[in-house]
């Protein structure tokens, strides 16, 4: 991936985090309950991810 969309990438999901909290914040959503399911969130994709059904991952790709 050439650097400069790497970048765009990266400035996308910056800004895409921060609309997130700015309008979860102004709807009156309290901070401790989105940091909950972001929590959650994250522990259910990480487990997701250990299933093994993924693609397979090898040392020599």
């Amino acid at each position: 991936m050439p650097l400069p969309h790497f970048l765009l990438l990266v400035a996308a999901v910056i800004l895409a985090a921060g609309a997130t909290l700015v309008l979860a914040l102004v709807m009156g959503v309290p901070l401790q309950a989105l940091a909950l399911a972001a929590g959650i969130a994250a522990v259910v994709a990480h487990l997701s991810a250990r299933t093994g059904d993924g693609p397979r991952h090898t040392p020599d790709a």
